[in-house]
């Protein structure tokens, strides 16, 4: 196909597309004269996946190369992609090391990870930029004075652990590892803003049922 083609098809710019060529996120097409080139199915499925990370994730172009660069290594196994392309997400601020209530809400999240076995978490959580994120948030929830032992988090983590099942069966839905990979960054994206209305919708509905006086 053509640019204009592959542009109509991949709902990117032609502008933008020659933008992503420049920066080396999309591979060259094939040279059929000395100002046009052709492109296929591939260049289709990695401009989704560059799209999905930058428009859709709001990850920056240099953090962007450096994914898709490790996503072409023959080292990683599937889960170790999908991995690298979701923690290149904006996960938001990084724990206050020298503060004391990180130290505390490390332990409560080690803790945590411990008690409902989550073992990946175990054994690469201080890598993770979801992991930091944790550990900042439960850090300002204690500085505050609300409930964030292992007993009140307990809770949260299984149903996140639900969640990821309900996550991972969606991006099954796609044939192709890149389509896989395109998927888990755009349905992490997406889908948070929906599980934040469905958990405000829920407490309505919890607490009508708790606190509602009948007439």
């Amino acid at each position: 196909m053509r640019l204009a083609e592959l542009s109509t098809r991949s709902g990117v710019s032609t502008a933008t597309i020659k933008y992503y060529l420049r920066e080396g996120l999309v591979p060259p097409g094939r040279r059929v004269s000395a100002t046009q080139a052709e492109y296929d199915e591939k260049h289709l499925q990695r401009l989704r996946l560059v799209r999905a990370l930058i428009q859709v994730g709001r990850v920056p172009v240099a953090s962007a190369r450096e994914v898709l660069s490790a996503l072409e290594d023959d080292s990683l196994d599937h889960s170790s992609r999908l991995g690298t392309a979701v923690w290149a997400l904006p996960h938001g601020p990084e724990p206050v090391e020298d503060d004391p209530a990180t130290v505390t809400a490390r332990h409560t999240v080690d803790a945590l990870l411990e008690r409902i076995d989550w073992r990946y978490g175990q054994g690469y959580g201080p890598e993770s930029p979801a992991y930091g994120m944790l550990v900042t948030a439960v850090a300002t929830l204690a500085r505050l004075g609300y409930p964030c032992g292992v007993d009140d988090l307990a809770p949260y983590a299984r149903s996140a652990g639900q969640l990821a099942v309900a996550d991972l069966d969606l991006v099954e839905r796609y044939e192709s590892p890149d389509e896989q990979l395109e998927a888990a960054v755009a349905l992490t994206v997406l889908y948070e803003p929906v599980l934040l209305s469905l958990r405000r919708l829920a407490q309505a509905e919890e607490a009508n049922r708790r606190y509602r006086q009948e007439d």
